[in-house]
């Protein structure tokens, strides 16, 4: 059994406080869920706004919800 499994048979739960279009797109997500018994996601606001402003990972995203208002 891994630390994560080992932790979640305590009823310890497990939350990563970061969420990204790679975390999402690349099936790491999935992993971190049947694998190290991660249950949820969170992210800091402030962090989310810098990365929206500051790179160009969110642009396509932001570019369809405009355009097709999803």
């Amino acid at each position: 059994m891994n630390a994560t499994a080992a932790l979640h048979r305590l009823s310890q739960r497990l939350w990563l406080d970061n969420i990204t279009l790679d975390l999402l797109g690349h099936g790491t997500l999935q992993h971190y869920v049947r694998d190290l018994a991660v249950i949820g996601l969170t992210s800091n606001p402030t962090i989310f706004d810098h990365v929206i402003r500051n790179t160009n990972l969110y642009e396509d995203a932001i570019l369809d919800a405009t355009v097709h208002g999803r």
